[in-house]
């Protein structure tokens, strides 16, 4: 299904405009949004879903169509171009943003796709997420080079299960045709030719040394995978620069000048540039990632150290915490049960009940990441008496999300030793209302939404115009100057406190359930 609207009525300009475009391609759809690159105001997009491209062949897994990923991103740029009545030539940078852990397979000669792409919250590789832990000693093993644990959400572990289990990955390595990469290194692969990464994507494969940022020969070795991978793998770029010229479709001629993961493409769209700034993107999952300076900074209490952008070689690190499911529970709520048509019916829906009455719905339908990286949980909902009805589901779906988040946001601030006075917010599913006032209560501290949500994409335009040298510095980026709505906390302390209690017992109720199917 095609979607596009145009974001800025057309109207005769007193100026040409030159645009800054960036593909944000997600895990359920493409998109293309074309900028002014002066103001950084959106002014026209296309979208195109990705539903029919994605399978679930068997329980836990999850893939993508590597050939649609390419197929959907020419027609979304076509589709921008097309509503701005612009063409390549007026576009002075392109970035790329992407659904990071996703990994993707193929032949350098054909530049066709050896297997599918396994996407990001993927839980087939538990088995060997396992054997690694237990060769090397435990979970965390690899922290001390890559920042990250050793889980089924990273992308070399991904690449040595499709090692070890498709064959055609397995003689195109011995052949010497093999590449690897995750989305955006697929995307470059196709539009430029060049085989790259950028420092942000890099950081999420359990391959990189965080504080160095190249690849790490003994992180490659620890995985299980041949020394002969290390050739086979992408260059470690700058997050804006100039990193290759589109040789075709829509965008032909134009430079990409940027490339960010999509969490940190968000952060960066919320100008969280000091140390310090925190914003959480509802979408797909939910993350919280706060400004951790220039230097990597370790976590005890079950978050990421990664990185948060390369800008003119000056690297710039992240703490994260991700929640696997945020849209993807909601969707299961209306799609799989059936209870409700739309999204925002799920919020009307929920807003309808002052309470949950007790309920709680966990959503490991895949595990639980930060801070608790449990593989072996399973989705629950729990605290069911014949009072309930689908309002007080609905309400705990939703505040499912917003406690899971808050899990993210305490470990936070136990690792950097104080709280974010303001959240800032963003994704499709910060539309809710009712989600961010339970973020409040959740967390106790104001939520901040700005009125544009698409942070993702808009970070891929600044990097985009860093790159180009539209902005000659992060101080020269253009502010947002639209509309904020602000959510503060509603509930006393008490209440609070009470609410996290019952909230630790569901999330505890669902470990193990992996093991008894």
């Amino acid at each position: 299904m095609l979607v596009a609207r145009a974001l800025r009525p057309t109207t005769r300009r007193l100026r040409a405009l030159s645009y800054l475009a960036s593909i944000d391609q997600g895990t359920s759809s493409s998109r293309v949004i074309l900028y002014d690159a002066e103001t950084l105001e959106p002014v026209a997009s296309h979208q195109v879903e990705l539903q029919s491209a994605t399978s679930t062949p068997e329980p836990g897994w999850s893939q993508m169509d590597p050939a649609a990923i390419l197929k959907s991103v020419d027609q979304a740029a076509a589709g921008a171009l097309d509503k701005a009545n612009a063409s390549a030539k007026d576009v002075v940078g392109v970035g790329i943003t992407n659904q990071r852990e996703s990994t993707v397979c193929w032949d350098s000669r054909s530049g066709d796709a050896l297997y599918d792409c396994i996407l990001w919250h993927d839980a087939r590789t538990r088995d060997v997420s396992q054997s690694v832990q237990d060769k090397l000693g435990g979970i965390d093993a690899l922290r001390g080079v890559t920042g990250l644990p050793i889980s089924t959400y990273f992308s070399g572990v991904k690449l040595k299960w499709l090692l070890d289990e498709v064959p055609s990955i397995r003689n195109a390595l011995e052949q010497g045709s093999l590449r690897f990469g995750t989305v955006d290194t697929w995307l470059m692969h196709h539009l430029t030719g060049n085989h790259i990464t950028d420092f942000t994507n890099a950081s999420r494969t359990l391959m990189m040394d965080l504080a160095s940022g190249e690849w790490d020969a003994g992180c490659i070795d620890a995985l299980g995978l041949p020394p002969s991978m290390m050739p086979r793998l992408p260059e470690i770029r700058g997050c804006a620069e100039t990193l290759g010229v589109i040789d075709k479709g829509p965008l032909q001629g134009c430079a990409i000048t940027g490339v960010l993961g999509d969490q940190m493409a968000a952060t960066v769209g919320q100008r969280c540039f000091a140390v310090g700034d925190a914003k959480i993107t509802y979408g797909t999952g939910a993350f919280l990632l706060t400004n951790a300076g220039d230097s990597p900074v370790p976590s005890k209490h079950g978050l990421l150290s990664t990185a948060l952008y390369d800008f003119g070689g000056k690297k710039t690190y992240a703490l994260e915490g991700a929640v696997a499911c945020c849209a993807v529970g909601l969707n299961w709520f209306r799609d799989s049960l059936g209870m409700v048509a739309t999204a925002p019916e799920l919020s009307d829906l929920a807003s309808s009940v002052e309470s949950t009455e007790g309920a709680y719905f966990v959503s490991a339908f895949s595990g639980l990441l930060a801070p608790r990286w449990r593989d072996d949980a399973r989705a629950a909902l729990v605290g069911l008496t014949l009072a309930h009805d689908r309002r007080h589901v609905a309400r705990a779906v939703l505040e499912g999300v917003a406690l899971q988040c808050n899990d993210v946001i305490a470990a936070m601030a136990e690792d950097t030793a104080n709280e974010a006075a303001t959240l800032y917010v963003d994704g499709g599913v910060a539309q809710s209302d009712v989600l961010l006032q339970m973020q409040a209560d959740c967390a106790g501290i104001e939520v901040a939404r700005p009125s544009d949500v698409e942070t993702t994409a808009l970070g891929a335009a600044v990097a985009a115009g860093l790159g180009s040298g539209v902005f000659g510095s992060l101080e020269a980026v253009p502010i947002d100057t639209g509309g904020t709505t602000r959510f503060a906390p509603s509930i006393s302390s008490e209440a609070r406190a009470a609410k996290l209690e019952s909230w630790r017992a569901a999330v505890e109720a669902t470990y193990g359930w992996a093991d008894r199917v």
